[in-house]
């Protein structure tokens, strides 16, 4: 009985909702904006992290919106979202993008210097020198900018609906 009225209690709670929403939209557009340049259809995309619009930006920015606008802006709890929210686009825009950045150098480097590896010599746990580092890991600002623009949005619907 417990895990059916946490189950309702979450669908209830219109900033779990909003956030939720945030990131499924986030996600979902992110497959049409990547067919405009690349002219190929790939819903895995919906899948991974980085890229536009950024759905950590979306779900922390809807949070903070419908706490502002249901608890007013003054309250600790919108305080306690603002600061979270910075946090994660802080993050998302900064030490993750340089994450990103560096696996790509090092995935060149390691493009370069492979065909000097002897691979008869290797041993079956020396093959992880040719597995790839994920590459888009974080966001440019204005990813994180157009995400928090887009939860803002969904903030303000949940909110008032």
């Amino acid at each position: 009985m417990w895990l059916s009225e946490l189950l309702v209690g979450i669908w209830n709670n219109t900033a779990i909702m909003a956030s939720i929403t945030g990131i499924i939209v986030a996600q979902v557009i992110k497959v049409p904006i990547y067919f405009v340049p690349k002219r190929k259809w790939d819903a895995s995309i919906m899948f991974t992290t980085g890229g536009m619009p950024s759905s950590h930006s979306a779900a922390v920015a809807s949070l903070a919106t419908v706490i502002g606008v249901r608890s007013g802006v003054e309250s600790q709890a919108f305080a306690l979202a603002v600061v979270f929210a910075v946090i994660v686009m802080y993050d998302a825009a900064g030490i993750r993008r340089h994450a990103g950045e560096q696996a790509i150098a090092i995935n060149n480097l390691v493009a370069r210097i492979g065909w000097f590896v002897d691979r008869s010599s290797a041993s079956a746990n020396h093959d992880d020198y040719q597995k790839k580092l994920k590459e888009m890991l974080g966001h440019r600002p204005i990813e994180v900018f157009i995400g928090t623009l887009l939860g803002i949005l969904i903030g303000y619907f949940f909110a008032f609906h």
